[in-house]
Formats: structure tokens, C-alpha cells, sequence
């Protein structure tokens, strides 16, 4: 079947970011495996590459273009090398749609420039120990001061990814107390500087996978955050993390189905490689049969995925549309790597093949930006259940 979701510009950039990867990523990834994240100078190469201003306006230093489309081609090409760029996802995918949307022109000049530069890296801290997919349930605070110049912001967040190395991070925090008749009131997001006083790096959390990400805990103790800082109305911070959701939950969908295809990718080339009783293992009918059902599960999956990637694009992709789609490919992957990895036999199970970073990778993705069950709900209750 032929793909149309890419055009001409979207197949260039792919052999570049190729070429880039295998120069710059694939030579040095074990180290970054082994230390827990990718170096801060990294970063710098990907804002020369043009990778963080892609969806930026041309006035503060980006290209202007107003679609998706290359960050798929990201996850596809990361995907089939099987490396990850480290936290710089977050930094565009959940960052970049919070300043868009909610930044006045006076923090688009101090926030964007830099942002594409790469001089401030963006996180997202929403999750705290206690709540999880809860977030109406969250107990850090943000009080105004007496004079009204700043908020007092005190709290812990957790598994907040990009965190050790984050220059900015949008915290939600309460800035009123929930009413009765709805939990969601009174939360509110802050573009904090991580050099604030009182600002703290806790744990760096030791991950079953996405070992190259840095996912860290964050305390703020008594953190003045300026009133400038305050990232759209108070009180409506539920609101505005509900509507950008859906191009996270396309984020975390359209990365699965690049893992699964580049699963199939990995296995195909181990099993043609491998011998066993004296024949490649790619010779046997039961491989066969395992890879042509997981390659025509990653092909409903790359429709799936496609589709919601058109309609992201096009402004029109529902809560509930995204959703599905995640969780769609992001069942569609547990079951495609997990049966990759079972054709690499007992070296599926070691780290220096992709298979196996792959494999610990993937499970996250049916966790975070909302669990299966969640994706779940959300279906259900759109469809009137």
C-alpha cells in the first residue's frame, strides 16, 4: 500500500536526519546508555540541525511550518536505528504546543528564540507522587504574593522526563482549591526556571527502559516563580492540559508504530543472518508465519497512525480519536516486539541488540500520556457507554 502522508521535503529531510544519526548517534549511543542520558552538548546539535524550530514561527528563529509531519519522520528514523534522541522529544512535542498556544507576545520573545536555539530545554512536570493519572488530584501550590509581583510555589513531581537537564519546565500547580462541584478548578502553569532558588533535581530515575532519557524527581521549595511567568489564566491549567493531550497521545501512538515496524526490521535481519540445524532460522515455515502477521499488524497500525497524524495536522484530531489511536499502537507493538524478540532467541534478551533495548522501551508506552485503561474510558465515554 502506498503511503501519501510525506511529500518530497519530508523524504529529504528523512536521508538527513538518517545521515545525522548514523554519524552522530550511532557511534557514541552505548555511552549514552550507559551513563543515563544524552549530553547537553547534543542538544546544541539538534538546534543547529533545525529540529527544535520546525513548528516555530520564522520571527523567533524557526521555519514556520505548521504541521507534524517531520517530528513522524523523527520517530520513524530514531525507531529504525533503534536510538532515542534523549529528553529533546518532550522539549517539542509537550513544550513547544503550551508556548504556541498560551504565551503572550512579551514571553513568545524571552521563551521561543532560545527554545530553537537550544539554550533552554523544555520539560513538562504534571505527575506527582501521590496522583498519577489523577492530575486533579495534584498537591502542589502556586500563592500569590501580597504585593501580586510573584507566586510562592512549594511542591514534588515525578517521572518528569527531560528533567535533569531541563533549563524551563511548565509545572502545574494549584493556585485554588477545587470546587465542590468540580475537582479540576484552581490549576494553574508556570514556565519555571530551573535556576530558581528553592528549585531542586532530586533522583535520577533508574528506568526499565528509555535508559538515553532522563526522567528525574523535582521539589520546589518555597520557589518564587514572577507573575510573568504564568502561561495562560489562572485556574485553567485542566483545560489547557486536556487539550493538548491529543497531540501527546499521538506523540506516544505514532511512536509505537514506528517501534513495531523497526522491530520487524530487526528480526527479519536476524533471522536471515542466524543458523540453526544448518539453515538460516528465516528458512523455517513458523518464522515465516510469525513475521508476515506481525508485518500486517504494523500495517493496520501505520493506518491507524497515519490517519491521526492527517488529522492532527488539520486541527480536527478528537480526544477520543487520539485515544484510539494509542492505544490501538500501542498494543499493536507490545505484541509485535514481543514476538520479534522471541525470534532473536536468548540474544533477544541481551542489551547489545536493538530488539532488547526496544523491547524495555515499548512497555512505557501503554503507561504514560494516560494508561490503556485510560484510553479506554475515554473511547467508552465518547461512545455514549
Amino acid at each position: 500500500m502506498r503511503r501519501t502522508v510525506f511529500n518530497e521535503d519530508h523524504e529529504a529531510f528523512r536521508e538527513t536526519i538518517r545521515a545525522f544519526i548514523e554519524a552522530e548517534v550511532v557511534p557514541v549511543y552505548d555511552e549514552w546508555f550507559a551513563a543515563g542520558q544524552a549530553p547537553r552538548d547534543f542538544y546544541y546539535k539538534l538546534a543547529e540541525l533545525g529540529v527544535f524550530g520546525i513548528r516555530v514561527d520564522e520571527e523567533y528563529g524557526g521555519a514556520g511550518i505548521d504541521s507534524y509531519k517531520f517530528e513522524a519522520v523523527l520517530y520513524e528514523e530514531t525507531a529504525r536505528a533503534g536510538v532515542q534522541f534523549g529528553g529533546s522529544g518532550v522539549h517539542v512535542l509537550l513544550g513547544l504546543p503550551y508556548i504556541k498556544m498560551l504565551a503572550t507576545d512579551e514571553q513568545k520573545k524571552r521563551f521561543l528564540p532560545k527554545f530553537v536555539s537550544g539554550e533552554e530545554m523544555w520539560a513538562l512536570a504534571m505527575t506527582e507522587p501521590g496522583t498519577g493519572s489523577d492530575l486533579a488530584g495534584m498537591k502542589t501550590t502556586a500563592k500569590l504574593s501580597e504585593d501580586g509581583t510573584h507566586y510562592v510555589l512549594n511542591g514534588a513531581k515525578t517521572f518528569i522526563t527531560g528533567g535533569v537537564l531541563a533549563d524551563r519546565v511548565i509545572v502545574c500547580a494549584r493556585t485554588d482549591a477545587p470546587s465542590a462541584e468540580d475537582r479540576r478548578h484552581g490549576i494553574s502553569l508556570f514556565a519555571v526556571d530551573a535556576k530558581s532558588e528553592g528549585y531542586s533535581v532530586g533522583r535520577k530515575l533508574d528506568k526499565l527502559g528509555l535508559k538515553t532519557s532522563d526522567t528525574a524527581e523535582l521539589a520546589f521549595v518555597d520557589v518564587k516563580v514572577p507573575v510573568e511567568d504564568l502561561l495562560g489564566e489562572e485556574n485553567k491549567g485542566f483545560y489547557y492540559l486536556g487539550h493538548n493531550l491529543a497531540s501527546e497521545r499521538w506523540g506516544i501512538a505514532f511512536g509505537a508504530y514506528a517501534q513495531a515496524k523497526a522491530a520487524v526490521r530487526f528480526a527479519k535481519q536476524y533471522v536471515q543472518e542466524r543458523t540453526v540445524f544448518g539453515k538460516p532460522v528465516a528458512h523455517f515455515q513458523n518464522t515465516k508465519f510469525e513475521l508476515a502477521a506481525c508485518q500486517a499488524e504494523v500495517d493496520a497500525a501505520e493506518a491507524v497512525a497515519d490517519r491521526a497524524l492527517e488529522a492532527l495536522d488539520a486541527g480536527e484530531l478528537t480526544p477520543a480519536e487520539a485515544a484510539s489511536a494509542k492505544l490501538f499502537c500501542t498494543e499493536v507493538a507490545h505484541r509485535v516486539i514481543d514476538r520479534c524478540l522471541q525470534l532473536h532467541g536468548g540474544y533477544g534478551f541481551m542489551n547489545e541488540y536493538p530488539i532488547a533495548r526496544l523491547y524495555a522501551d515499548n512497555r512505557v508506552n501503554r503507561i504514560y500520556g494516560g494508561t490503556s485503561e485510560i484510553m479506554k474510558s475515554i473511547i467508552a465515554k465518547d461512545m455514549g457507554l
